[in-house]
């Protein structure tokens, strides 16, 4: 797959995915689909469930330009903060080499980098951990406990979590998503979900209080596993941030776009 493509593809599964989870979120949810401009948008307190990212393959200076500023006026009529998921295998060189000033033009500020990543990896053997069970999220108070994982991994508020989490039949019913646990306290989660053929890894977290001990890995794997077996798909897709980087090559992904991710300067 070229690089180009594999963009196509990443941002392809973040607008399919995203949708549903906004609109699971909340039913009224801002997913419109626009001129290079995707917006997948819950307005809740979980930052992740506001989003927008640029769709389109080959865009110039001038249009990146033009985008930024419709993406940041989106995001401006919002009532909470989200982001701008940026894929920069989409640019042009030149777009890549204007990025920064017209960001800044825009009144955008970029909060943090992340990676596209794919694979033709699956079925994967099902893990094991000497330290760990592992256990689905079927209820509310296993769905709380992924969510304020997830809180406390990204510096969150609980609350904000569990605006974004609590109460969902998707997330307890279609998506295999996992918690590890350590002496039966939750210490990390991951999940899987289904998604125009492929299986797409989602919020993979781990408790500031268990890192750089193989618990995200370990239940990555148990996501994928499950999610692998239960859909019969091959190829998986993430997006990984700067923490995670490092470990998803090593399940079999393999990094495709570089990510940028940017918030409306305050």
């Amino acid at each position: 797959m070229t690089d180009l493509a594999a963009a196509v593809e990443s941002v392809a599964q973040l607008s399919t995915v995203w949708r549903a989870m906004v609109l699971d979120r909340d039913e009224d949810a801002d997913v419109r689909d626009l001129p290079g401009v995707a917006v997948r948008w819950a307005d809740c307190r979980f930052a992740f469930w506001n989003a927008i990212t640029l769709t389109e393959a080959g865009t110039g200076a001038a249009l990146l330009e033009k985008r930024l500023h419709e993406a940041a006026d989106i995001m401006r009529a919002k009532k909470r903060p989200g982001f701008l998921w940026l894929f920069e295998d989409l640019l042009t060189d030149d777009a890549r080499a204007a990025l920064a000033e017209a960001a800044e033009r825009a009144g955008l500020v970029h909060a943090f980098p992340g990676t596209g990543m794919a694979g033709d990896l699956l079925p994967v053997p099902e893990p094991h951990h000497a330290e760990l069970t592992f256990e689905r999220v079927t209820t509310d108070e296993q769905l709380r406990a992924y969510a304020d994982i997830n809180s406390r991994a990204y510096g969150f508020p609980l609350e904000d979590g569990r605006d974004g989490l609590a109460g969902s039949t998707l997330w307890k019913q279609d998506v295999y998503a996992y918690l590890a646990l350590r002496d039966g306290v939750p210490a990390a989660c991951a999940a899987t979900v289904e998604a125009q053929g492929r299986l797409f890894v989602a919020l993979v977290a781990t408790d500031p209080d268990h890192q750089r001990r193989g618990y995200g890995e370990a239940v990555t794997r148990k996501a994928l596993y499950e999610g692998g077996r239960a859909t019969g798909l091959t190829r998986a897709t993430l997006h990984a941030t700067v923490a995670g980087a490092p470990v998803y090559p090593r399940i079999g992904f393999e990094p495709n776009s570089p990510m940028h991710f940017y918030g409306l300067k305050s």
